[in-house]
């Protein structure tokens, strides 16, 4: 197994971005509490504040897929589904 990195970019539809923003902050911390998780931070575009962006580490792709599989994340999927205008997952293998 080798460590794998995220990153999550969630661009809220305009007047949405205040949902979106406590709906993420509220995964931060079961997320943090999952097995195989080593680093899960929330950022805010400074210059496009519609755009959040998640930078995750886990220990391996399954810790992740099961990440995606928590009862946490499926929930939160069905919160934010009206309020998210793009959304992209970027999945890293650290080379260097």
């Amino acid at each position: 197994m080798s460590e794998i990195a995220v990153v999550a970019i969630s661009i809220a539809k305009p007047g949405c971005e205040e949902q979106l923003r406590v709906a993420l902050e509220g995964i931060v911390a079961p997320s943090r509490a999952e097995r195989g998780a080593l680093q899960y931070d929330l950022h805010r575009d400074l210059r496009e504040p519609r755009r959040f962006v998640f930078y995750e580490r886990w220990e391996s792709e399954d810790a992740l897929a099961a990440h995606g599989q928590s009862a946490h994340i499926g929930a939160y999927r069905k919160q934010i589904a009206d309020w998210i205008e793009h959304s992209e997952i970027r999945v890293l293998k650290k080379i260097m």
